[in-house]
């Protein structure tokens, strides 16, 4: 099969998602586009020659409606004979638009494709494309749940009492995350992957501690949720869990013959891939099979990973997801994790795509695994290899 490569990966800085962020004043349209625009001037490749742009969106009403990739295509002024599609596989929406752009080069669907993502969380709130009245899950869905799925933060709950997660551990992590995104950014070692100079991740804290962080109440306490599952103890709060966020990221994939062609040098090629489901009422642990799975795709070892990225919705998730996998948490988000870095939905799968590319280049790294929880049981893994 052919090889899919990474040539070029660019994101914005991430901004707080509430008015008065660094990027509020953005509309998400424009947003992405600049975030386009940036990677194909990068590449210096004519953007004529691009066979599609995926996105991934999450919220997908108002300001992020009507196929925002395309009007992101658009705005950033590349031709109008370049396609655009925007999907949704929740969170791992831009790391679904990767697995679509590099399985399109394999295929020789496509010679060269963009995989990018945004979210403007300030703008268009998580959520709000459910509106009042209606029902997103229907009756059969409702038949084979009857006593009712929850809210992402009541399975950040019931994971950290199933893996037995004290609130020291969730908040030991947490100030893991902030000290090694902080450290990365007064190293310099987020400056070739961020596209805007002047602005760093606003959700960073770099003077956060666990004596802090102890002073937050739980954030999802429920009365009727704790009579119904008495095993919660109520661990998870903001500063344990990823936050609200705007941002986009963007990555140039295409064939290895076409890289060679255009003489552009190729950074990482595509070496496995996997979506899968799992549990909906935990909702956050499919990225435990999805690792296994596409660990034995690729016919690798957990010792052959040099670096991973793992989404951190909740600390607890990543926690969990060491705890079963025995993954070394010292390879683990080496420059903070989304607790950290910050989590614009649609955005983070390719946020997560160009920091793992970045790391991987700077630590002289061969092999990076990247995988995210997803809303409704779901992850997405892949495996890249730097060239």
């Amino acid at each position: 099969m052919r090889d899919a490569v990474i040539v070029e990966a660019v994101r914005t800085p991430v901004g707080k998602g509430k008015p008065g962020g660094a990027l509020h004043e953005e509309h998400p349209v424009d947003l992405l586009a600049r975030t386009l625009k940036t990677l194909v001037e990068r590449a210096g490749i004519d953007p004529a020659l691009v066979d599609d742009v995926i996105g991934g969106v999450v919220t997908q009403v108002g300001d992020q409606s009507v196929n925002l990739t395309r009007s992101a295509v658009l705005a950033a002024g590349l031709p109008q004979s370049v396609p655009a599609m925007t999907v949704d596989r929740q969170c791992g929406s831009s790391q679904q638009a990767v697995h679509i752009a590099a399985q399109g080069v394999q295929s020789g669907a496509y010679d060269i494709a963009i995989a990018c993502g945004v979210e403007s969380m300030s703008r268009v709130p998580m959520g709000s494309n459910v509106l009042p009245g209606t029902d997103p899950f229907g009756p059969g869905m409702h038949g084979r749940y009857p006593e009712g799925l929850v809210g992402q933060g009541i399975s950040a709950e019931l994971i950290a009492a199933r893996w037995k997660l004290s609130r020291e551990d969730l908040d030991a992590y947490a100030t893991e995350s902030h000290r090694r995104a902080a450290a990365a950014w007064t190293n310099g070692e987020f400056d070739r992957e961020v596209a805007w100079t002047g602005v760093r991740d606003e959700t960073v804290r770099p003077t956060t501690t666990t004596e802090i962080l102890a002073g937050l109440k739980p954030a999802y306490y429920d009365a009727a949720i704790a009579e119904r599952f008495p095993e919660i103890d109520w661990r998870v709060t903001a500063g344990n869990a990823s936050p609200i966020n705007d941002g986009a990221a963007a990555v140039l994939i295409m064939g290895a013959d076409i890289a060679e062609r255009l003489g552009l040098r190729p950074r990482a090629r595509f070496h496995a891939f996997t979506v899968v489901g799992d549990d909906p009422l935990l909702m956050l642990t499919a990225i435990v099979p999805a690792t296994e799975k596409v660990m034995r795709r690729a016919g690798l070892d957990l010792a052959d990973i040099d670096l991973f990225e793992v989404n951190e919705a909740f600390a607890s998730v990543v926690l969990a997801w060491s705890h079963e996998t025995g993954a070394d948490l010292a390879k683990v988000n080496v420059r903070g994790g989304a607790i950290a870095i910050g989590h614009p939905l649609g955005a983070s799968g390719a946020r997560l795509m160009t920091t793992l590319l970045h790391a991987l280049e700077d630590r002289d790294g061969r092999f990076g695994l990247q995988t995210m929880c997803e809303a409704g049981g779901l992850a997405n893994a892949t495996i890249i290899e730097r060239l």
